[in-house]
């Protein structure tokens, strides 16, 4: 159900966003605003308590959107899922929206693990060969060190696993050795 709240929430400031040519700039604020919300506990328990009024709880978020340096869209928006009781739902609306923004972009967002810290050409050339195997859309890739990989890199985007890394190639030749002993 909150899946859902989040997608339709981030469904309609996304389409209000494009009609003003603001989709970047709203995504930009709208994950500010909620990792605000995700670190700050005092600012969660205003908008979590129901004996709080919708009219504070939307100058509380008039008031984050303009520290936040948000726009009228960006203010607005987060005064009416304040007043609505929807405050919870704040990064869950981010994630969903960035989504549209990436599909609406021809992007796509995953992670990547390495056993060292990419230099700026390999992490070119990654992007590039995954771009391919996403027909040609963008490739944002985040990045983490696995100091328990020997080498190479695992890769996930979506529901694909790319597994370069020397654990998985050493894996698949113990499986294959495995099949023809037996």
């Amino acid at each position: 159900m909150t899946a859902g709240v989040d997608r339709s929430y981030a469904k309609a400031l996304f389409s209000l966003a494009q009609e003003l040519a603001q989709a970047d700039a709203v995504g930009r604020g709208l994950d500010a605003a909620a990792a605000l919300f995700a670190n700050e506990p005092a600012l969660r328990a205003v908008f979590g308590r129901p004996w709080i009024t919708g009219a504070v709880k939307r100058n509380a978020a008039a008031e984050v959107a303009a520290r936040l340096e948000g726009g009228p869209l960006l203010r607005d928006f987060l005064a009416l899922v304040a007043a609505r009781g929807r405050a919870e739902h704040l990064p869950g609306i981010a994630a969903a929206y960035r989504e549209l923004v990436d599909a609406g972009a021809r992007r796509v967002r995953g992670r990547v693990r390495t056993a060292i810290v990419l230099a700026d050409g390999e992490r070119m050339a990654l992007a590039g060969r995954l771009s391919r195997v996403f027909g040609g859309k963008q490739v944002v890739l985040e990045e983490a060190v696995d100091g328990a990989l020997l080498g190479g890199f695992v890769a996930e985007i979506g529901s694909l696993l790319v597994d370069g890394s020397l654990d998985g190639q050493l894996a698949a030749l113990r499986e294959r050795l495995v099949r023809g002993q037996g």
